[in-house]
C-alpha cells in the first residue's frame, strides 16, 4: 500500500492505505476499549508462598494480607496466592459476566511470563489466567470468592536477542517483584462489541493477504470504511449492531469449491522443560487444560488434541479433579489424546529401546486410563526425524505422522506436505506437515493465507491441517480464535475452515492422495544441529542411564526366570519414565534453562545409584555365594570369551608393547602399530594384518580442533558451517608423556585443561578423554583423517544404520554438515574401512577430501564439547568424559566396539550363569529382554537385524516356555512370518528382513 516517500522522508500512502489506517485506529482505540462496559472493583487479599509451589489446601490455609492494585508482586519463580472477594450485581446476564485480572502481562510474549490459576473455595479450577486470556467466569448473580494461584515466571526469552540470562537459574535470578498487579474487576462483557471485533480481525487480516488490486480486498476496505461511518465512537455499545450489519455481506461471501479445506484442530503444545522447569510445566498443564474444557462447554465442536502422556500422568496427580473431567471429555471425544508418547521427545539421540518405551509407556497409559489409543504420531517441534522412527511408530500400532519441524530448515525445503515417509527397513508412514508451518496458529488470515500458499499438493489435494492455540502456558486455544474459525466456515478470500480432529483429518487426507510422493530415511533439520553437543553431561547420563536400563532389565529377568526371584516392575517402570521424561526435545538437546539441566544431572545421578543396585541385587542372587571372579556381559554379543548375555570368566587379551623413541612413542601389537609424535598426534597407523597405512601423507591423525562458536542465533541449538574457518589444531601440549602402556598427554586451552589417555588393546586404538572445560562460545573437536577413499559415510542409529553422503554435491549434501550417530561410525573402500566408536558423542562431521600431496582421503570428526551462552550461561562448564576407539574392520566390527563401549563387563563373584538366549547369527542382535509390561510372567524378547541384510538364525533358550508368539511393541500378538517352522523345545527359528525390528513373547509355563 505505501507508493512513495517524499523528500522529507515521510510516507505517501495510497487511498485504500489511508482507509486502514483510520479502520484500524478506530477499532483499537474505540471498539477495542468498549468490550466491557461495566466494571466494578473487587477486594484483594494476598500470601506469598516465598518458595516452592504448595498445594491449595495450604495456600488457602494462610493469611491473606489486603493487596491494592498497582503494587509490586512476585519475585522470580516465586508464588503469590490472591484472594478475591467480590459480588456480581442482580440483572447482570451470567453469559456476559466476568472477572477480568491483568497480572501484569506483556501481551506479546503469551506463555512465557506471569500465569494464574483460579480456584474456587472448594478448591477446583475453574480456569487460567495468561496474557491473551485474562477472564474469568462468574456465577450467577451475588458474592463470590475466587482464589488466584499466580505464578511470577520471569521473561527468559526476548524475541531476537539471544543473549545469556541469569534469571533461568533459580539462585541468581534475583528477589525483587517482577510483576504489578493492574487489575482486578468484575465487568460486563458486551456481546456485540466483542462479535463486532471479531468480524473486524477477519477482514482486517483478509486486507492484508489479499491481491492488492483485487476487487474482494476493495469490497473489503469498502465495508470496513462504512462500518466506521456507521458507527458513533462515543456510543460503541449503542451503534454495534448497525457495525456489524454494514460488514454482513462481506462476511457472507462464499468461497469456492475449489479453496484450500483447512481442519482446525485445537492444541497447544505444551514444552515439558524449555525456559522454565518441570515443576512449572505442571501447573501449565493444568492450567490448559481448564481452559481447553471451559472451551469445550461453549462450543460443541471444538476438540482438543494433546499429546505426551507424561502431562496427563501429572495432572492425574496433582489436580485429581481436573483429571476426571479430562477424563470425561476424553471419553466424550472431545479431548484426543495423541502420539502415544510419554513426552515430545528428541529422536536423534534416544537410543532404540529408550524410542520404544517412549510409545509403550505412553500408549499404554492412555489405554489404561482413558481406554483409548491414538493412531497418529504427534512430534511438531523435535529437531530432525531418525530413518528408524517409521518402523517404530507403526510397529506400535500408529500409522499417520504429523510434524511441522522441517519446514524451518535454512536452506532447502521439504519438497511435499503430504507424503509416505519410507524408515531403513521399509516400513511406510503417512505423513503430513501442516503447511501454516506452525503449531501455534491463530487462524488468523496470514496463517491460512501461508497455509494456501505453502501446500506443496495443490491440485493433487485440498486438505491440510492447522493447530491452533497458544502453546507453552499461553492458555491454549481461545473463544477468539473459535470465532476465526466460526466466520472462515465457508469465507470468500480464505481457505475453508472446519473444526476437526486428528483422525478423521487423517484419514481424508491419505484417501485423496491415491499415489502420495515417498521420502526415505530421516529428516535431517537442516537448523540447530549445536543440540547434539550441548550440554554434554546430560547426555552422558542420558547414555549411561539407558545401558544401565538394559542391565537391570535383563539381569532382573534372568532371575526371575530361573530362580523366581521378584521382578522390581515399579523400581523399573519409575526409572524408565523419569528417564523418557529426561529426553524430552528441550532436556536432551541441552536447550533449556540452568534450572532445567542442574535438576537433569541430579536425576541421572539418583538413576545411576538406584539402577547400579537393581542389577548388582539380580547378579548376586544369579552368581549365587561362590568367589570366582567373573564377568557379567550384558551385551548382545560375546566379548573376551564371555558369551552374550552371560556371566563367565573373561579370557585376557596380550598386552601391548608401548615404549618412547627419539620422535615420540609407538604403541604395537600383532594387528596395530602407532605411532605418536611429541605434539600428541598419530603420525602414522599400520594396519599390520592388511599392510596399510592409516594416517594419509603429511596429515596428523587424533587432532583436537578448536572453533569459534558464535552462532547467528540460537545459541544452545545452532551451530554454523562458517565458524569452521576459525579451526585451531591443539599441537602445542603442556606435557606428553608415557605411562605404562599408554601416551598420556595434556593440553591448556584458556583456564581449560584436556587430558587425553591414548592405548592400545586387541587391535583397537583407544582415546580416553578428562577434560575440565571453562571456555565460552568454543566447539571442541577430535579429528582423524584417514587414508580411505569413500563418498559416504555410515552412522549408527536406533536398530540400524543409514549412509549419507561426505561430499557436498548439492544443497542438501553441504546443509548435512553435523550429523547424528550413537555408538559408532564408519567410512570405508568396498573391502576396506576404518570404525570409530564411542562412549557418549552424538555429533559426527564427516567429509571427503585430499591429504596435502593429493592424495583421496576422509576426514572424521567427532564433536566433543562446546560452551552456549543461551538459554544457559554456564552451559557445558566443568568436568566431562569420553572415551573413543578407533578399529579397522568393517560395520560388524564397528557394532561390536560400539556394544563394548556401551555396555563394558561388570566384575561379579560367584559361578557362572548361562545365557537365556543365544542366537546363532551375529547379524542378529538382542536389544532387550524383560518381563511382559502385563505383569504375566511371559518373558518379551526385543530384537533386531543390524547388518542391512536379510538374515536367519536360531534362537537357542535356555529357560522353560510354554508358547511363543510374535508381537508388536505393545506386546500384543501379530501375524507375520518371522517365526520360520514350528517353535518346538528349546529353540525358535527366525527370517529378519534388513533392519527389521522383533518382539518375541515367550509365555510362562505357569500360564
Amino acid at each position: 500500500m505505501v507508493v512513495d516517500v517524499n523528500p522529507h522522508g515521510r510516507t505517501q500512502l495510497d487511498e485504500a492505505a489511508l482507509a486502514m489506517l483510520r479502520v484500524r485506529r478506530f477499532t483499537r482505540f474505540r471498539v477495542a476499549p468498549a468490550i466491557y462496559s461495566e466494571a466494578l472493583p473487587v477486594e484483594v487479599r494476598a500470601w506469598t508462598v516465598n518458595g516452592e509451589p504448595v498445594p491449595f489446601s495450604h495456600a488457602t490455609a494462610q493469611t491473606f494480607e489486603p493487596f491494592e492494585l498497582g503494587t509490586a508482586w512476585g519475585r522470580p519463580w516465586d508464588t503469590v496466592w490472591f484472594e478475591v472477594r467480590g459480588e456480581v450485581p442482580s440483572g447482570w446476564n451470567p453469559a456476559e459476566t466476568e472477572l477480568v485480572v491483568d497480572l501484569g502481562f506483556t501481551a506479546d510474549q503469551p506463555g512465557f511470563q506471569a500465569e494464574g490459576t483460579v480456584y474456587r473455595e472448594n478448591g477446583t479450577i475453574v480456569k487460567a489466567l495468561e496474557p491473551l486470556n485474562a477472564w474469568v467466569p462468574l456465577p450467577d448473580a451475588g458474592p463470590f470468592r475466587l482464589f488466584i494461584e499466580a505464578a511470577a515466571n520471569p521473561i527468559v526469552q526476548v524475541p531476537y536477542e539471544y543473549e545469556p540470562t541469569h534469571v533461568g537459574d533459580k539462585a541468581t535470578a534475583g528477589t525483587e517483584p517482577i510483576y504489578t498487579l493492574r487489575d482486578v474487576s468484575v465487568a460486563r462483557r458486551d456481546l456485540d462489541v466483542w462479535e463486532l471485533l471479531q468480524d473486524v480481525a477477519t477482514l482486517d487480516g483478509l486486507v492484508d493477504v489479499l491481491p492488492p488490486d483485487g476487487s474482494r480486498r476493495a469490497d473489503i476496505i469498502h465495508a470496513l470504511v462504512r462500518m466506521v461511518d456507521v458507527m458513533d465512537p462515543d456510543d460503541i455499545a449503542g451503534t454495534a449492531a448497525k457495525g456489524r450489519a454494514a460488514l454482513a455481506d462481506v462476511l457472507s461471501g462464499t468461497a469456492p469449491d475449489s479453496a484450500l479445506i483447512v481442519s482446525a484442530v485445537g492444541h497447544a503444545h505444551i514444552d515439558c522443560a524449555w525456559l522454565w522447569p518441570t515443576r512449572e510445566t505442571v501447573r501449565k498443564v493444568a492450567r490448559t487444560f481448564s481452559n481447553v474444557l471451559d472451551l469445550i462447554e461453549r462450543d460443541p465442536e471444538f476438540i482438543f488434541a494433546a499429546s505426551s502422556a507424561q502431562q496427563y500422568a501429572w495432572i492425574k496427580d496433582t489436580q485429581p479433579e481436573l483429571f476426571e473431567r479430562v477424563r470425561a471429555a476424553v471419553k466424550a471425544g472431545r479431548i484426543r489424546p495423541v502420539g502415544g508418547m510419554w513426552v515430545e521427545s528428541d529422536t536423534n539421540m534416544p537410543g532404540g529401546e529408550a524410542l520404544v518405551r517412549q510409545f509403550v509407556r505412553g500408549t499404554r497409559f492412555f489405554r489404561e486410563e482413558f481406554g483409548v489409543t491414538s493412531n497418529v504420531g504427534w512430534l511438531p517441534d523435535s529437531f530432525g526425524y531418525s530413518g528408524a522412527l517409521p518402523q517404530i511408530v507403526r510397529s506400535a500400532g500408529i500409522s499417520h505422522f504429523l510434524t511441522q519441524k522441517p519446514s524451518w530448515n535454512e536452506t532447502n525445503p521439504m519438497p511435499n506436505s503430504s507424503f509416505l515417509w519410507e524408515g531403513i527397513d521399509g516400513s511406510r508412514l503417512f505423513t503430513h506437515f501442516p503447511p501454516a508451518e506452525t503449531y501455534n496458529s491463530d487462524l488468523g488470515a496470514a496463517d491460512l493465507a501461508r497455509s494456501e500458499r505453502k501446500f506443496r499438493q495443490k491440485g493433487a489435494a485440498h486438505n491440510v491441517i492447522a493447530l491452533f492455540g497458544w502453546g507453552d502456558g499461553g492458555g491454549g486455544p481461545t473463544r477468539e480464535m473459535l470465532g476465526a474459525a466460526q466466520r472462515k466456515r465457508d469465507l470468500d478470500g480464505s481457505p475453508k475452515v472446519q473444526l476437526s480432529d486428528p483422525e478423521t483429518f487423517f484419514e481424508t487426507a491419505a484417501a485423496e492422495l491415491a499415489e502420495p510422493p515417498v521420502w526415505v530415511g530421516e529428516m535431517y533439520l537442516e537448523l540447530h544441529r549445536g543440540t547434539l553437543i550441548s550440554h554434554a553431561r546430560s547426555k552422558r547420563g542420558n547414555r549411561h542411564s539407558e545401558a544401565l536400563l538394559r542391565q537391570a532389565e535383563l539381569w532382573a529377568a534372568t532371575a526371575a526366570v530361573r530362580l523366581g526371584s521378584e521382578y522390581p516392575y515399579e523400581a523399573l517402570e519409575k526409572a524408565w519414565e523419569r528417564v523418557l521424561l529426561l529426553q524430552f526435545h528441550d532436556i536432551l538437546p541441552g536447550t533449556s534453562i540452568a534450572w532445567v539441566h542442574q535438576e537433569a544431572e541430579q536425576q541421572y545421578a539418583d538413576l545411576t545409584a538406584e539402577l547400579t543396585a537393581l542389577v548388582e541385587h539380580s547378579l548376586g542372587q544369579l552368581a549365587g555365594d561362590g568367589n570366582e571372579v567373573l564377568q557379567a556381559n550384558a551385551g548382545p554379543l560375546a566379548r573376551s570369551g564371555v558369551a552374550a548375555m552371560g556371566v563367565a570368566p573373561a579370557s585376557e587379551g596380550g598386552a601391548p608393547d608401548a615404549r618412547e623413541d627419539a620422535d615420540g612413542f609407538v604403541l604395537s601389537d600383532d594387528r596395530l602399530r602407532v605411532e605418536i609424535d611429541r605434539r600428541g598426534t598419530l603420525v602414522s597407523i599400520v594396519d599390520l594384518t592388511a599392510d596399510r597405512e592409516l594416517v594419509p601423507a603429511e596429515t596428523a591423525g587424533g587432532v583436537l580442533q578448536l572453533f569459534r562458536d558464535a552462532p547467528r542465533e540460537w545459541d544452545a541449538w545452532d551451530i554454523n558451517d562458517e565458524d569452521k574457518r576459525s579451526r585451531k589444531d591443539l599441537v602445542d601440549p603442556d606435557s606428553i608423556r608415557l605411562d605404562g602402556d599408554a601416551v598420556v598427554v595434556r593440553h591448556a586451552v584458556g583456564t581449560s585443561t584436556i587430558d587425553v589417555r591414548i592405548s592400545l588393546a586387541d587391535g583397537c586404538l583407544h582415546y580416553a578423554f578428562d577434560i575440565d572445560w571453562h571456555e565460552s562460545q568454543k566447539l571442541l573437536k577430535l579429528a582423524f583423517p584417514l587414508d580411505v577413499r569413500a563418498d559416504r559415510a555410515t552412522s549408527e542409529i536406533q536398530f540400524g544404520h543409514l549412509h549419507r553422503p561426505i561430499h557436498q554435491n548439492t544443497s542438501w549434501d553441504t546443509a548435512r554438515f553435523e550429523t547424528v550417530a550413537h555408538r559408532w561410525i564408519h567410512v570405508g573402500e568396498p573391502s576396506y574401512g576404518v570404525a570409530i566408536a564411542n562412549d557418549v558423542v552424538y555429533g559426527h562431521d564427516i567429509r571427503n577430501g585430499q591429504s596435502p600431496d593429493g592424495t583421496p582421503m576422509t576426514t572424521a570428526r567427532l564433536s566433543l564439547v562446546r560452551a552456549p551462552r543461551y538459554p544457559d550461561p554456564g552451559a557445558d562448564q566443568g568436568q566431562h568424559t569420553f572415551t573413543v576407539s578407533l578399529r579397522p574392520g568393517g560395520i560388524p566390527e564397528a557394532i561390536a566396539d560400539g556394544y563394548a563401549q556401551h555396555l563394558p563387563l561388570r566384575d561379579v563373584r560367584g559361578s557362572a550363569v548361562e545365557p537365556l538366549i543365544e542366537v546363532s547369527d551375529p547379524a542378529i542382535l538382542v536389544e532387550s529382554v524383560k518381563l511382559a509390561e502385563d505383569r504375566s510372567g511371559d518373558l518379551v524378547v526385543r530384537l533386531y537385524e543390524a547388518h542391512g541384510n536379510r538374515s536367519s538364525a536360531t534362537l537357542s533358550t535356555n529357560f522353560a516356555w510354554s508358547g511363543v508368539q510374535t508381537t508388536d511393541l505393545l506386546e500384543d500378538a501379530v501375524s507375520t512370518t518371522t517365526i520360520r517352522g514350528t517353535a518346538e523345545g528349546s529353540t525358535v527359528d527366525v527370517c529378519l528382513r534388513p533392519f527389521e525390528l522383533v518382539t518375541l513373547r515367550f509365555a510362562s509355563p505357569a500360564r
